[in-house]
């Protein structure tokens, strides 16, 4: 489902000299697995599951989504294929003068939907994460959850194949993070919706993945099995992060 091939990223720093923050990294995410990014601050996690969807391009390598290869297409071929893949963010990003439906809408508008079609869809995405009763209620009126179940919503929308979540649970308290990642996991059983999610709590790797690649300073160190709850791990860093869990 996705492929990054040899894959990297640096930035130029403000003293003009350069950090990187992903090395060569070869990673394979099956169609269908809930795959998860994990390590400690500075891994570059985040950087790693931009650089899918290419909100951040790779200096080097390709990327391929489905049957796409990502870094071959043009901006307007890009749009498009990110139809494909949802976006989950640790902030929640909503608008806040938009209403629940509105928010969930507003990807639809963008890509051209005809109105009748997206007052379905976005029924439709809402009833799956249980808010189809705060439908017309603004941001500010929901709980931190409900922030994130309608960001897992608009995610939704565009019946992706991928969605990519960016520590979605690092704001959330842990009955709600519960909450949060059982909505994940419905999706995933339902529509066999390939999920990548970062995140800094083993516990999450744990309760929600299948496999994960733990990262140390852009490094991949190795990609980890989840088996009944368990993780074994070979690299010191993995040791450290299971024994901290």
């Amino acid at each position: 489902m996705i492929i990054l091939d040899n894959v990297s990223k640096r930035y130029q720093t403000r003293d003009k000299s350069w950090f990187t923050a992903v090395e060569p990294t070869h990673l394979e995410i099956k169609d269908g697995e809930i795959f998860g990014l994990m390590g400690y601050s500075g891994a570059g996690k985040s950087t790693l599951l931009r650089l899918i969807n290419l909100l951040e391009r790779p200096d080097t390598g390709k990327v391929t989504v489905g049957n796409q290869e990502l870094t071959s297409l043009n901006a307007a071929q890009l749009r498009a294929a990110r139809q494909n893949i949802g976006m989950v963010f640790q902030q929640f990003n909503l608008l806040s003068n938009r209403t629940v439906a509105d928010n969930v809408a507003f990807p639809l508008e963008i890509a051209g939907w005809p109105s009748e079609k997206i007052k379905t869809r976005v029924a439709e995405c809402l009833e799956i994460v249980g808010l189809q009763e705060r439908a017309g209620h603004y941001p500010a009126q929901l709980s931190g959850g409900q922030k994130q179940r309608v960001g897992i919503a608009r995610a939704l929308a565009s019946n992706p194949q991928v969605i990519l979540a960016d520590e979605p649970t690092s704001a959330l308290d842990p009955a709600t993070t519960r909450s949060v990642l059982e909505c994940l996991e419905d999706i995933n059983k339902r529509f066999n919706v390939t999920i990548v999610i970062v995140t800094h709590e083993m516990s999450v790797i744990r309760r929600l993945c299948d496999r994960a690649a733990l990262l140390d300073k852009g490094r991949l160190l190795e990609v980890v099995e989840v088996r009944n709850n368990q993780i074994h791990a070979q690299s010191e860093i993995g040791r450290e992060l299971i024994r901290e869990d």
